[in-house]
């Protein structure tokens, strides 16, 4: 066996990502056509994928695994951060609508 065929997904992972890719694709083509982004873990049963498109506009979208995720980024072409700190952080851009949720989380609402 090969390590290239050691490396490549399953079946069912690329069947997953791509799914999940075609979702991804549409946040970036409707927020600049490009977007940036960090694979997280959420926990055992979920990962989450954190996009911050050209426009600045920002979504995310969880997928079933780490592996499924990285893989959904790699297929929509998502520039794949290590973490959502410094430049990533700086091109997201808020709106009235996070900036009323940050205060009312932080006044207990």
């Amino acid at each position: 066996m090969s390590s290239a065929e050691t490396l490549a997904p399953d079946a069912r992972t690329e069947r997953r990502a791509k799914k999940i890719a075609k979702h991804l694709t549409a946040f970036s083509e409707q927020h600049g056509g490009s977007a940036d982004g960090v694979v997280e873990y959420v926990g055992r049963a979920a990962t989450r994928i954190v996009l911050v498109g050209a426009d600045g506009a920002w979504g995310d979208q969880v997928a079933p695994t780490y592996a499924v995720g990285r893989r959904a980024a790699e297929l929509a072409g998502i520039t794949l951060h290590d973490d959502f700190e410094g430049e990533l952080g700086l091109k997201v851009r808020t709106g009235p609508y996070e900036w009323k949720r940050m205060a009312g989380i932080q006044l207990g609402g």
